[in-house]
């Protein structure tokens, strides 16, 4: 099936073109291993640039390994994190943050990925309280899991109520360029500007190879995090490779023409199939997801076609992710593809 393109997950989309030119223009001699490079040297003055100039950047292999990272940062193994049931800490990682930190997680139920205030004070009790586990971190996702999006406003009131407790702010920032660019607003301003702690900042969705960067508010924040990664087996030896990729991505806004494109595309696809009969769109689309219901025995006829996941077995509902290399024909097949099958 890998020869199919399909709606399954902005992780199946290609790597962008100027990414491969940009590890194949480092790939040339050596160069100190572990991040002792240029090209992570200069990386690091561009991720200050987009971010601010306190803040402490760190890259990673992976999107599991920032969220731990983050974690472990800030939370020590009896302190809890309270996240959205549908977190991907909480749903997709097969119990690392919770294995690795030590920390239990606290999800909140909610309909459409985003937590509130009203939401997080009810688990806001037992401080001081030595046979609970003490409530630290509160770890909120941008994107959210179902394609919305939080408002700059609903970040910084998240925020001011955390710090307000002495409690500090997880961004999963992961699909973070989607979301930007559907607020037509600067990374900075989502996150730390927000009163954001401590950001994982997604690449592989919006077009690199692989690797992610975990970035903290300021370098106390910061400090011990140079063990912890390495105790995560998250350090990377070649690091020049990581941080070439996120110099082209952030010098020259690769990363909002990719991620505004991805985001074109979602609702372009919404729009084609939300009057076919039979069709129901479950979310608003904010960003790169489509999530809808379907009938059942249409689902798998329409996988073979176009590979996608199903998300919710018991309500037949799918998710259709779209990426920077999605195009308009991929779309119009199909739906094309799908209006026959629901006919």
């Amino acid at each position: 099936m890998s020869h199919l393109r399909g709606f399954a997950s902005d992780n199946n989309a290609s790597v962008h073109p100027d990414i491969i030119k940009a590890i194949t223009n480092v790939n040339n001699g050596h160069a100190v291993g572990y991040g002792d490079d240029i090209v992570t040297d200069e990386v690091q003055k561009v991720f200050k640039k987009t971010f601010g100039e306190e803040t402490e950047t760190f890259f990673v292999y992976n999107g599991t390994g920032a969220n731990v990272i983050a974690i472990q940062a800030l939370a020590r193994s009896f302190n809890a994190v309270v996240c959205a049931r549908t977190a991907h800490i909480n749903v997709d990682e097969c119990g690392a943050p919770e294995k690795l930190s030590g920390c239990k997680l606290l999800p909140i139920e909610t309909d459409n990925g985003k937590i509130t205030v009203d939401q997080i004070k009810k688990y806001m009790h037992g401080f001081g309280f030595e046979h609970h586990s003490q409530p630290k971190l509160i770890s909120i996702t941008q994107a959210t899991e179902l394609g919305t999006i939080y408002s700059i406003e609903e970040v910084k009131a998240i925020a001011d109520y955390v710090h307000s407790l002495g409690l500090l702010l997880h961004m999963d920032g992961a699909r973070i360029a989607n979301a930007a660019a559907a607020l037509n607003c600067s990374l900075a301003d989502i996150t730390f500007k927000a009163g954001v702690d401590v950001l994982s900042f997604g690449g592989t969705k919006n077009g690199l190879m692989f690797g992610e960067a975990v970035v903290f508010a300021n370098s106390d924040l910061a400090r011990d995090v140079k063990y912890i990664r390495k105790q995560s087996t998250q350090l990377h030896s070649k690091m020049r490779f990581i941080s070439a990729q996120f110099k082209a991505l952030l010098e020259s806004d690769l990363w909002c023409v990719n991620a505004s494109h991805a985001n074109r595309m979602a609702r372009l696809l919404a729009q084609k199939v939300k009057d076919i009969k039979g069709v129901r769109l479950t979310q608003e689309v904010e960003s790169n997801g489509v999530f809808a219901i379907l009938p059942r025995h249409i689902i798998e006829p329409l996988q073979q076609e176009f590979f996608f996941y199903v998300w919710d077995e018991n309500q037949s509902e799918v998710r259709w992710m779209t990426s920077f290399d999605t195009t308009e024909e991929d779309i119009e097949r199909f739906t094309e593809v799908l209006k026959k099958l629901m006919a």
